[in-house]
């Protein structure tokens, strides 16, 4: 047995001998890292019997991961086994443990809001508060949303100002573009005023064939009473509604409301479909990602908590994909949100068919996170290799290039996950130097006005920085790093002659082997920033060349040069374009333009620059 074999091994009989002192009754457990982090929670009837079954023989590799990766585990006891729902689920929410389902790693998608006011207001939200609002949502397709305020606004127009209603002699502008009541001037009443909010709740609840009939009826009475405004705004309204029903594409004929939940999970990593049926029609999936280290039953047990703690609009029906304890979860929506919900398993053909395309679509992104998985390995080697804290997501590399000190410049790219991440790259051209060639200076300026902002603008650090070069180069970064306050941003430099990596914390460099994906992931960083300041440079160096050739000729001077290089880009677009072009691109005169082509064409057919 190799030594980490039996370190792993040790720390688990120092976790069986904490059993004994846990007693058999309810309550939660909770499992810590080295760090003292809280990585997974657990509720159980029989806190020790349960974490007993942690340490069997045949247990599956997702519950021998995650206890070979515990270093210590906590316990508190409760009453009854409901009590230690209700805790898991807040130290859940306290905690977000790696190993727990988490709502926050799926998408943050909006919601339609209607509040709980007197004259109550309806607009589109990411946040959900417990004031008695009703949320309808979250919309997956946000174009979806933004059709459906469109036609409220049409149809059933409600406040747009914040608070409580102040009274006003006159309305604002909004009711005179007939997108407000104006309840503040009293154009509208009480009793009309909920008729509204009443219709928009039947429009959100997917109460879609009854409305149209409805406004196919108004649309004809007032196009009879030529009022043809008002018309043309029902119309539109319809056009909207058959809009959204078109990208409803599945159907069962069944008029009862239900969500269907499908998990579909690979060792630690899952993924949660979720459809919500409403009125026969798919008005929208989610998708949530998590690692978890629980049995599916046992994740869709906490995935309901949580999730219908957060978006409190239930049906009276939710079907799952695996069997779960439902007597808990029941207690749960009766008690804590005062809802009585049927939870199973599909019961008829129709609904085991909704449930098939639902995990389906589960596969699907799970397929999606384990190829991304399989991405960050290297990651994790690198993060291995270089005895860093985090996973380096984000690399920043730099680079800096001259030549013999003139267009001293330097780039700075970025790499996500191992990946080019090119809306973030940048170039810098080097200030302090005035000529002299010193990578070291060039590295401490760089390096500081890139934190500097980042720590200006309160943007997010790279976990890993990488400068092309040794000890020097490395320790030029790190002062400067030091000197801002991020004494925690680690930088590493990648030597090329071999290959080696040099650290600030360390004597000796770190040789990784040839070949592996760790030392590729750096050396890709590197030779893009290389390419990307060397290019800079030469771009530079050749707008020098090209702006000397042209002022060169009589009747060029700096202003012109510009001009035509803005036009046409290079020496050689110039060369090729008619003496026409060039006159009029820059205002030369006829003799001035036959020179430059002249000038133009000896200097392409003899000089290396044919691409300037």
């Amino acid at each position: 047995m190799n030594t980490k074999q039996g370190g792993v091994s040790a720390r688990i009989e120092e976790l069986k001998k904490i059993l004994s002192d846990i007693p058999d009754r309810p309550g939660v457990y909770l499992f810590k890292s080295r760090s003292g982090t809280v990585i997974y929670v657990g509720k159980a009837k029989k806190l020790r019997t349960r974490l007993r079954s942690y340490f069997a023989k045949d247990v599956n590799i997702k519950t021998r991961m995650l206890v070979e990766r515990a270093q210590d585990i906590d316990h508190i006891v409760t009453d009854t086994e409901y009590e230690a729902l209700l805790l898991e689920n807040n130290l859940i929410k306290r905690f977000l443990p790696r190993y727990n389902i988490n709502l926050k790693d799926g998408k943050s998608y909006p919601v339609i809001r209607i509040t709980a006011e007197r004259w109550p207001r309806v607009f589109r939200t990411r946040r959900v508060i417990e004031d008695g609002s009703d949320y309808y949502g979250p919309y997956t397709q946000v174009h979806v949303l933004d059709t459906y305020l469109e036609i409220i606004e049409r149809l059933y127009p409600l406040r747009k100002c914040r608070g409580p209603l102040k009274k006003r002699e006159h309305p604002c502008l909004y009711y005179h573009i007939g997108r407000c009541g104006a309840p503040c001037a009293g154009r509208i009443d009480h009793n009309d005023y909920k008729k509204r909010v009443e219709a928009v709740r039947r429009l959100l609840s997917g109460d879609v064939e009854r409305l149209k009939l409805e406004l196919t009826t108004e649309m004809h009475r007032e196009a009879q009473a030529r009022r043809y405004e008002r018309a043309a705004v029902l119309r539109d309204a319809l056009a909207g509604l058959e809009e959204l029903e078109s990208g409803q594409q599945v159907m069962d004929f069944s008029p009862e409301a239900r969500d269907i939940i499908a998990i579909e999970s690979e060792q630690t990593v899952s993924s949660i479909t979720l459809f919500r049926i409403r009125e026969g029609k798919l008005l929208g999936k989610e998708s949530f990602r998590s690692e978890q280290v629980s049995g599916e039953g046992e994740a869709l047990q906490d995935f309901l908590i949580q999730y219908y703690s957060s978006f409190p609009e239930m049906p009276g029906q939710v079907l799952v994909s695996h069997p779960i304890e439902t007597e808990l979860v029941n207690e749960f929506f009766d008690r804590e949100l005062d809802r009585k919900v049927s939870i199973g398993l599909p019961q008829t053909e129709r609904d085991s068919a909704l449930m098939r395309l639902a995990a389906g679509n589960a596969r699907l992104d799970l397929e999606d996170q384990l190829r991304r998985a399989d991405a960050v390995l290297p990651l994790k080697e690198l993060q291995t290799a270089l005895s860093l804290d985090t996973l380096p997501e984000r690399i920043e590399g730099f680079d800096i290039a001259h030549l013999s000190g003139t267009h001293p410049v330097a780039s700075m790219v970025s790499f996500l996950n191992g990946r080019p991440d090119k809306g973030s790259y940048r170039l810098f051209h080097v200030k302090t130097l005035e000529g002299a060639v010193d990578d070291y200076e060039a590295i401490r300026e760089v390096v500081a006005r890139r934190y500097g902002r980042l720590l200006n603008e309160e943007r997010p650090l790279p976990e890993l920085v990488l400068i092309d070069g040794g000890r020097g180069q490395v320790s030029a970064a790190v002062g400067v790093l030091r000197a801002l306050g991020l004494e925690k941003t680690r930088v590493a430099g990648l030597a090329k002659k071999n290959e080696e990596v040099f650290l600030p914390d360390r004597k000796d460099p770190v040789i990784i082997p040839e070949g592996s994906p760790a030392l590729q992931v750096l050396q890709r960083v590197r030779d893009e920033a290389h390419r990307f300041a060397t290019g800079f440079n030469k771009r530079l160096r050749q707008k020098d060349v090209g702006s000397a050739l042209l002022e060169g000729v009589e009747g060029i001077g700096p202003a012109r040069s510009r001009r035509l290089l803005q036009h046409f880009g290079s020496l050689k677009a110039m060369a090729e374009a008619g003496e026409q072009a060039l006159q009029e691109s820059a205002g030369l005169t006829d003799a001035v333009a036959a020179d430059l082509k002249r000038a133009l064409e000896s200097f392409i057919g003899g000089d290396s620059y044919g691409d300037a």
